[in-house]
């Protein structure tokens, strides 16, 4: 049996390798970027307003951060993932945002490792 951490790691390299395999260095690079800033985004604005920012932005390798995070979380969709952080209650609300957080982690782990991209890395988004 493996730990919550263990299927995060696991999945979420699957989906950044994805990302490195099948998109161009620059749209990677986006990816990357924001899944190096999206942590502290949620840490500062809150859960909803990170995701619908990221929801927002109009970029595809953005979009599919966001619904790759959702993939992982086990939600069908970006869009998911946002409406469930919106309606949920408190105590869901709280354990969704430390949900989002760990994943999180993962991806940024592996944007830095397989992607290669560095805190001080700007793509004009």
């Amino acid at each position: 049996m493996q730990t919550l951490q263990q299927r995060y790691a696991q999945q979420v390299y699957q989906k950044v390798k994805w990302v490195e395999q099948n998109w161009s260095s620059q749209q990677g690079k986006e990816y990357g970027t924001m899944a190096l800033k999206l942590p502290v985004l949620v840490r500062q604005a809150g859960l909803v307003q990170a995701l619908t920012f990221v929801a927002a932005r109009g970029k595809d390798s953005q979009k599919r951060l966001l619904d790759d995070l959702a993939g992982v979380l086990g939600f069908n969709s970006g869009d998911n993932l946002l409406q469930q952080a919106r309606q949920a209650q408190l105590e869901d609300y709280m354990y969704l945002t430390r949900q989002v957080l760990w994943a999180l982690e993962w991806f940024k782990r592996f944007a830095q490792a397989i992607l290669k991209v560095e805190p001080t890395d700007e793509t004009g988004s």
